[in-house]
């Protein structure tokens, strides 16, 4: 049998070969021919050589990934996958091969002067390691560091919250006895920063071993997150779990090069060399790679945070993650995920899971279901997930691995979205539990849920987290006519976020000026200016951006620091009644996707949705209503029948401008509608059988 292509209506790749080794090929070749371009932006950013052509707004991640030593922590997991698993690193081989076959030019490489490079055999370990490396959000440490040291202990817990420096995802199982087909159903959406093209790619693969329908990683081989082989499906959501710990360092040069103080308080020589990062249009950065016992150093250095100028945060901050550890990525577990035919077969392929650690959910055509965490997570001091730890003393050592946590269906159903669940004993910071009760509430609704009526619950825009402000509000009197009939109309709104809604908007705008008189209290001035920190930390080091997305526990809580949250409430009320917005939510609630070149202009829809509804659209309150993080993929996987399952993406299955199939799934996705998912190659359009 040779290999064949077949694409269905709306462009997503269906693949079938002879055998396991020629369909990775297919796959990474048919990869490249849709995106090449993105192809070749992840393999520079897991480099570190992205601002050669991207030029200086790249340089703070290139700098990141090579002190983090992504490409060479990527090689040593491909090293180690080899000799331990020489059928998955044959694999590995085969679909790198097929995207060197696959990768041509195209709209952004002649704007770029960009060439198609060359992939090697661990590319795609170092794609998965720089899409996941903030995965974890180890960043959020360097903000709680600072909030400790100007506000105190208290301040981790008031501002904790899945912020936008966090992924997360909505998911849910239903069981067959609470649908109308008697199987399974899971359905869900991944939130992510919305990138065009794409984060996932749909695909079909097909051999004589497996056939899997599912949302893979551009870059990667098989389907890791999101599959469905006919008798068993599975989907993901972040376990918000904390397995990245930061150490502070103390560094010394030394004739002979850079040691570091251990905690055995000796010296010990760290590992260093020196990189030279390509910046498009400016002068080439030199970057010193430091290395100790605990991990790459990523922040600082032996003369400080910034040479010759003194400052009282640490020296030095090194990382210690997973895979640099173990030297391995997991990448074991995708071809007996892609073999599953039960969720025993899930739950075993899962055991050899590391990273990202998720919550996963799987169902099968025999009734079973499963619902446990799957990843890596170091044991302990409870101090290392919280804040920096210093390295020169000891108790913060890893001392082997959690275990993973499981838990059973409640009622025949399993939401997860973020929030404490199973993963509880493993992380720090979850999200609030809006999103899973909303989810749980919409279920408990019906005894028996038909397949065709789950997409409903992904539009749900109903926001509980408005309740703080809006009880704040209902208190207030002595206001303004102005403000008065602002605040009762307020108090009328149904606390749907839709676009089409005048009352969203008005609370958003009460909301953002909420945030900015808040962030601006003299209390919180300390707060206000990052700390001098890269560039790439300074997603989860804006204070703006904490206020917003901890507004409900600062307006909750007992005592705010002697700040008049009332007062506040009060002058944000009648500023938004002075000059109220003219129009409705999805005006200035509108889709703002990240490029990592910008060619083309679009107009981009308004949205409904906000952070904590079910319909994750987030924007930054106080900072702009625009929508840069939501549901990356929509999914529903029934299990009585695969072809009654449907998916969407928010643009489409080809990254090429101008392509039919780049943008075509926009309206789909813009409106909840999902496409259909085929699997019967006598309903698709072949395409070649020269692969």
């Amino acid at each position: 049998m040779g290999t064949e292509i077949y694409r269905d209506a709306w462009g997503i790749p269906h693949l079938r070969a002879g055998g396991v080794l020629e369909l990775a090929r297919a796959q990474g070749r048919v990869t490249a021919r849709d995106r090449s371009w993105q192809l070749e932006v992840e393999r520079h950013r897991a480099q570190g050589t992205s601002a050669a052509f991207l030029g200086p707004d790249a340089v703070s991640w290139d700098v990141l990934a090579r002190r983090a030593r992504l490409d060479d922590t990527a090689r040593r997991c491909f090293d180690a996958l080899a000799a331990a698993d020489p059928e998955t690193a044959d694999w590995v081989r085969a679909y790198v091969d097929g995207v060197n076959e696959g990768l041509t030019g195209g709209p952004e490489f002649t704007a770029t002067g960009l060439a198609p490079g060359r992939w090697e055999p661990w590319t795609p370990l170092g794609v998965w390691l720089a899409v996941h490396i903030l995965f974890a959000g180890f960043p959020a440490k360097l903000w709680r560091e600072e909030a400790v040291r100007h506000l105190g202990d208290d301040a981790v817990g008031l501002f904790a919250t899945d912020g936008p420096g966090t992924s997360g995802s909505n998911g849910w199982l239903v069981a067959g006895a609470r649908t109308t087909t008697g199987h399974a159903v899971i359905a869900g959406d991944p939130h992510r920063f919305i990138e065009d093209p794409g984060v996932y790619q749909q695909i079909h693969l097909s051999c004589p071993e497996f056939d899997v329908v599912g949302l893979a990683v551009p870059g990667v081989p098989g389907i890791a997150h999101f599959g469905h082989t006919g008798t068993v499906a599975w989907a993901i959501t972040n376990a918000m779990a904390d397995y990245h710990d930061l150490y502070r360092e103390r560094l010394r040069r030394t004739g002979a090069g850079v040691e570091a103080l251990g905690p055995d308080g000796r010296w010990h020589r760290a590992a260093r060399h020196t990189e030279t990062v390509e910046v498009a249009g400016e002068e080439p950065v030199e970057v010193e790679v430091v290395e100790t016992g605990r991990g790459p150093v990523v922040i600082g250095g032996p003369e400080g945070l910034d040479a010759g100028v003194p400052d009282a945060r640490p020296l030095a901050v090194s990382l210690r993650y997973p895979p640099r550890v173990t030297h391995d990525l997991g990448f074991g577990a995708l071809l007996p995920l892609l073999r599953a035919r039960r969720v025993a077969d899930v739950d075993r392929a899962l055991d050899g899971w590391a990273e990202p650690v998720n919550v996963v959910q799987a169902a099968d055509t025999e009734g079973g279901t499963l619902h446990r965490v799957a990843g890596r997570v170091p044991v302990r001091a409870a101090a290392n997930g919280v804040r920096l730890v210093p390295a020169w003393e000891p108790g913060h050592e890893w001392r082997g691995w959690h275990p993973a946590p499981r838990a059973r269906l409640t009622d025949g159903v399993a939401v997860m979205a973020n929030q404490r669940g199973p993963a509880t004993p493993l992380g720090v910071e979850f999200a609030p539990p809006h999103r899973a009760d909303r989810i749980a509430a919409l279920l408990a609704r019906r005894e028996r849920w038909a397949p065709a009526d789950i997409p409903a619950i992904h539009l749900d825009t109903r926001l509980a987290s408005a309740g703080p402000l809006l009880d704040r509000l209902a208190a207030l009197d002595g206001l303004t006519p102005g403000a008065a009939g602002l605040r009762d109309r307020l108090l009328r709104w149904d606390r749907h976020m839709d676009a089409d809604s005048a009352d969203a908007a008005r609370y958003a705008a009460v909301r953002g000026a909420v945030v900015r008189l808040l962030a601006a209290r003299p209390e919180f001035a300390a707060l206000a200016v990052p700390p001098a920190y890269p560039d790439v930390f300074h997603p989860w080091l804006a204070f703006v951006p904490r206020v917003a997305f901890a507004l409900e526990h600062l307006l909750r809580a007992e005592e705010l620091y002697g700040i008049d949250r009332d007062a506040v409430v009060r002058a944000a009320v009648e500023e938004v009644a002075a000059r109220p917005p003219a129009g409705t939510w999805g005006d200035t609630h509108r889709l703002a996707p990240w490029r990592a070149l910008t060619t083309t202009a679009y107009d981009e829809p308004g949205l409904s949705g906000d952070h904590d509804c079910v319909l994750a659209t987030s924007s930054v309150p106080g900072l702009t209503d625009l929508s840069g993080r939501g549901p990356s993929a929509r999914y529903v996987w029934d299990l009585a029948r695969r072809d009654d399952s449907r998916w969407v993406v928010p643009f489409g299955a080809c990254g090429v401008p101008g392509s039919p199939h780049h943008r075509d799934q926009l309206a789909l996705w813009h409106t909840g509608r999902l496409a259909p998912v085929i699997t019967d190659f006598d309903q698709l359009t072949r395409e070649t059988d020269d692969v």
